[in-house]
């Protein structure tokens, strides 16, 4: 790993930990934050979950991603859920926000900001390979090194085809 991802996950991931730690410790005031959209949730569920619990699981899933992504175990998976947890974070305290005052606007407008660029983060984290070729690209050269190998067999078998056409003729 190198010394810019070894600094950078930690360094991204703290922001989630810290907040995801903080919403589980303020599980009521999450729940009634993300209501709208645990409220859904909650309906859409096949077992009874409350809005709370949902919360908790939410902040939770922030915490153990974040976790893993600072230690650089599962990154891309973790950084998937962490983007999922600050979009919806962006969305719903943009929604939530005060906007009658200046101070409120402005307040709003940083958040959002901040949201953004630890969203931006997070995506970008979820598609880092560490240097290693993704799946995408060994799956290009498995599909180019096959087809190479098939048509040497097809050389060859025709090759083989002609040579016993010849013996059998006679020509």
């Amino acid at each position: 790993m190198s010394i810019v991802r070894a600094l950078a996950r930690p360094m991204l991931a703290s922001s989630f930990i810290l907040s995801g730690i903080d919403r589980l410790r303020h599980a009521d005031q999450t729940a009634e934050q993300l209501s709208p959209v645990l409220g859904r949730l909650s309906a859409a569920l096949p077992v009874d979950a409350s809005e709370k619990t949902l919360a908790r699981i939410v902040a939770g899933t922030q915490v153990g991603a974040g976790v893993l992504l600072a230690m650089g175990k599962f990154s891309r998976p973790a950084a998937v859920l962490l983007s999922l947890t600050a979009g919806l974070t962006t969305v719903v305290e943009y929604r939530s926000a005060q906007t009658a005052t200046t101070e409120g606007k402005a307040n709003r407008r940083s958040k959002l900001a901040k949201n953004i660029g630890l969203l931006g983060g997070a995506l970008l984290a979820s598609v880092d390979t560490a240097g290693r070729p993704g799946l995408a690209w060994r799956a290009g050269q498995m599909l180019d090194s096959s087809k190479k190998t098939t048509a040497k067999q097809l050389k060859n078998a025709d090759k083989s085809v002609r040579a016993l056409a010849h013996d059998v003729t006679g020509q």
